[in-house]
């Protein structure tokens, strides 16, 4: 049977009456977030509707939270992209997965939105500690990162005296002050979990490049679920005449080659994320928009076994005439061919 998807489960809840629109959550109505986001700057639709999400006192979402786990406590992306669409304005539609960077990272810029993770069962350390969510994405492009509103953020937004309180809160002191917190918190929290695709990524960088790209140097590395783009990434690529814009889907590693004029990407895989045919697409057409008709493409894998695991799984979805490395026996890569 197909898994459902988080549209698909949400309409049904709808249907069986579990989840029920609400004009206001926690005593929050959408009018009081818009006043509060117009004083910060920070007004839209999308980001007023994200908030309204993240107040939602209803259970959670996932599957394996533990009891008793509300909404609030932490939502993926997608979670609050359906939580938005489907629940709040009635449509099938599918908010773009890269949210986060128009209704979630302005927010979390200034600390009214936390960046949080819920554990698995193979976080053993982190289980061990309890079984909740944790400050900070642990774990890169893992489905657990999920968001959650700062509590210092819900107590203006339910405050009478909400103006008074958002004026000494967004203060640049306080600002900065809040962010330092929650990076201390998600750094102790990261010690405790194995992010072995950071690791296979900084592998990538560390041996593969030197060993078959050696003119190549890294222009970006997205190994976390924060910033997609940093700002001195942003300064790197444009030294090279690129930009990355909203929607671009940009790899774990892109590489430039100045004598060549000619791109490389590369994809680590630990859970999925290959170079097939649409990623090769994505990232032509980025290369074409910049006047690079160069590019080339390799996936990387920690073992053979989860090589063999993946591509069983995926039938053989790495894309033809792109590249595959393996950590474990990087002396060597493969060349993915077709028949002639």
């Amino acid at each position: 049977m197909a898994r459902m998807s988080i549209n698909e489960i949400v309409k049904a809840k709808i249907s069986s009456g579990e989840y029920v629109h609400k004009d206001q959550h926690q005593g929050v109505t959408k009018e009081r977030i818009t006043n509060v986001l117009i004083k910060m700057n920070r007004e839209s639709a999308d980001i007023r509707d994200a908030v309204f999400a993240l107040l939602d006192e209803g259970s959670s979402w996932f599957s394996a939270a533990p009891d008793g786990t509300k909404f609030c406590d932490g939502a993926s992306t997608a979670h609050i992209g359906a939580h938005i669409a489907i629940l709040q304005r009635g449509s099938d539609a599918k908010l773009d997965r890269e949210g986060r960077d128009y209704w979630i990272k302005p927010l979390i810029e200034v600390g009214a939105i936390e960046p949080c993770y819920l554990p698995s069962k193979n976080d053993k350390e982190l289980m061990a500690k309890g079984f909740k969510f944790y400050s900070g994405h642990i774990k890169a492009k893992s489905p657990n990162s999920s968001y959650r509103l700062a509590p210092s953020f819900v107590q203006i937004l339910k405050s009478d005296n909400w103006e008074e309180l958002l004026s000494d809160w967004f203060k640049q002191e306080s600002v900065r002050r809040r962010l330092q917190l929650q990076a201390l918190a998600a750094e102790e929290a990261k010690k405790l979990a194995d992010n072995s695709h950071t690791k296979l990524i900084q592998a990538s960088i560390n041996h593969y490049v030197p060993a078959f790209l050696p003119e190549y140097e890294v222009l970006y590395v997205d190994d976390g679920d924060g910033d997609r783009v940093t700002q001195e990434q942003r300064d790197k690529l444009s030294s090279v005449g690129l930009s990355i814009e909203l929607g671009d889907a940009m790899p774990d590693v892109l590489l430039f080659n100045g004598k060549l004029k000619a791109l490389w990407v590369i994809e680590a895989v630990t859970s999925d994320g290959e170079v097939d045919s649409h990623k090769v697409t994505q990232m032509k057409n980025f290369a074409k928009r910049h006047g690079i008709m160069n590019i080339g493409f390799t996936t990387t894998y920690p073992t053979w076994k989860k090589l063999a695991e993946r591509q069983t799984k995926t039938k053989a979805n790495v894309a033809i005439d792109t590249f595959i490395w393996v950590l474990e026996s990087g002396s060597t890569q493969l060349q993915v061919g077709s028949p002639l």
